[in-house]
């Protein structure tokens, strides 16, 4: 355990970051799973809606720093490929 005060502070800070990515992180991943069960059951419309709401929860992640923009535009472009294809 930290014995300095600016330590014990960076552990706390460290904690509360992490929960605040692994939330978003999750919120992400929920939205990508609804485009793949809309994709997989071949609907078109629910996917389409679907995908733009993963797309505007996968570009907050990447705006807060949670995904690199790499990353971000890696992941919107899977879907979106996914999505076309059934369309």
């Amino acid at each position: 355990m930290a014995n300095i005060k600016s330590a014990k502070k960076r552990i706390l800070v460290n904690e509360t970051k992490a929960a605040r990515n692994k939330a978003i992180k999750s919120k992400v991943k929920t939205a990508i799973k609804k485009v793949d069960a809309a994709v997989a059951q071949k609907d078109v419309e629910a996917a389409k809606t679907a995908l733009k709401a993963a797309i505007v929860e996968i570009t907050k992640a990447g705006s807060k720093g949670v995904y690199h923009k790499n990353t971000v535009s890696r992941k919107i472009a899977r879907l979106s490929k996914s999505v076309n294809s059934i369309a």
